[in-house]
C-alpha cells in the first residue's frame, strides 16, 4: 500500500492540514485531498522571516484554489527572543496559530483534527538532537504520531515515510512544490544532520529509519509507565492545596529515582515547567539533606523557584511575589 493512501490515518471529518507549500506538506495535502475530497481545510502560516515568504503564500493560495481546498492564511511574528532558537520560536508560533484557526475560523465546522507533515527523516533528526543534548526518555521518545492538546487531536501520518519517498511520489504525480531556501542553510543543526549525517547513516545502516523509530517507540512506552508511576506517587506526596505543594517528609520516603520522577511530573503537569538536569540534581540533594526544621530550600527550577515553607515544597513562577 502506498503512503499516498494514508493507511494509518483516520481523522474525524472534516479536518485541517498545516500547509507550508514545501514538498512534505504538499504531499500530505495532496494525499488527503485525493482520499477525502471536500473534507480537507488548509492553513498556511506566514512567518515573515525571509523574503521568499510572500512567494510561499502565493503558491499555497494558487494550489489550494486548483484543488478546491479552503485555505486560511495567518501571519505571525516568529522572531526568537534571547535564549530561544529560531526554530523553537517559529514552531511555537505555528502551533499557536494552528490551534487558534481551528477554534475560531473553523469553529462552525467543528474541526477537531489537524494533520502535520513531519516524516521519518524528521523523526531521526529529532532523536539525534535529543541524544546530542543528553536528553532523557521524553526527548528520546521524539515525536508522537498522535496526541491531543488544546482540544485538538494532532496527527503525523508520515512518520514512517522517508522524505525522499514523498518527493518521488509528487514527481510521479506531476505535483509541484516550493523549495524553502533556509533548508540549505547549514547554520541550522537540523540541516547539517540532514545534509551530512543521514547519508552516512544510510550507507552504514540502511534500515536506520525504522530501527530508530522503534527505539523512540520503546522510549515513549517506558515514559508512559514512568508517568503512570509518578501519578500514583503524586497522590501520596502531593497536597491538594492552593499552591499544589509537595509534602517533604512523604517525598523523602521514596527512593531518589522515584523522587526525581514525581518531581518532574509535578513540575510539568501542575506548574508547566521543566527543570534541567543540574537543577533537579541540586533539588534532590537539598531534599536529602533537609532533616531539620530550620533547613531552608530555595532553588531556581525551570521558570520559577521551589522553596520550603514549613513541611512543604512549593513552586512559584517568576513574576509572582511569594514573600
Amino acid at each position: 500500500m502506498s503512503w499516498s493512501e494514508l493507511p494509518d490515518f483516520s481523522p474525524r471529518l472534516p479536518f485541517g492540514v498545516a500547509y507550508s507549500g514545501g514538498a512534505d506538506s504538499t504531499a500530505l495535502l495532496w494525499a488527503c485531498v485525493n482520499r477525502w475530497p471536500g473534507q480537507v481545510h488548509a492553513v498556511h502560516v506566514h512567518h515573515g522571516l525571509q523574503t521568499a515568504a510572500d512567494e510561499f503564500e502565493a503558491h499555497c493560495r494558487a494550489q489550494c484554489a486548483a484543488w478546491q481546498v479552503p485555505l486560511v492564511v495567518r501571519r505571525v511574528n516568529a522572531r526568537h527572543v534571547a535564549g530561544q532558537s529560531p526554530e523553537d520560536a517559529a514552531r511555537s508560533a505555528r502551533y499557536a496559530v494552528l490551534a487558534a484557526v481551528a477554534k475560531n475560523e473553523w469553529a462552525d465546522l467543528r474541526i477537531q483534527d489537524m494533520a502535520l507533515a513531519q516524516h521519518a527523516d524528521d523523526q531521526v533528526e529529532t532523536l539525534l538532537l535529543a541524544l546530542s543534548r543528553g536528553a532523557g526518555l521524553p526527548g528520546l521518545a521524539s515525536m508522537p504520531a498522535t496526541w491531543e492538546r488544546q482540544g485538538i487531536r494532532w496527527h503525523r501520518p508520515f512518520l514512517q515515510v522517508p522524505g525522499a519517498a514523498l518527493r518521488e511520489g509528487l514527481q510521479a504525480a506531476g505535483v509541484t512544490w516550493i523549495e524553502d531556501p533556509s533548508n540549505q542553510d547549514l547554520r541550522y543543526t537540523r540541516n547539517r544532520i540532514r545534509a551530512r549525517l543521514l547519508p552516512e547513516l544510510q550507507a552504514a545502516f540502511p534500515p536506520f529509519r525504522s530501527t530508530f523509530a522503534r527505539s523512540a517507540a520503546h522510549a515513549a512506552q517506558a515514559q508512559t509507565l514512568l508517568n503512570d508511576l509518578a501519578g500514583i506517587d503524586l497522590k501520596e506526596v502531593g497536597r491538594p492545596d492552593e499552591n499544589r505543594s509537595i509534602d517533604l517528609k512523604k517525598l523523602q520516603t521514596l527512593s531518589p529515582e522515584r523522587q526525581s520522577n514525581v518531581l518532574r511530573y509535578w513540575l510539568l503537569h501542575q506548574h508547566q515547567t521543566t527543570p534541567n538536569t543540574a537543577q533537579l540534581n541540586e533539588l534532590l540533594s537539598q531534599v536529602a539533606a533537609c532533616r531539620t526544621r530550620g533547613h531552608q530550600i530555595a532553588i531556581k527550577v525551570g521558570q520559577g523557584r521551589i522553596v520550603r515553607i514549613a513541611g512543604l515544597l512549593t513552586f512559584t513562577p517568576y513574576g509572582i511575589d511569594c514573600s
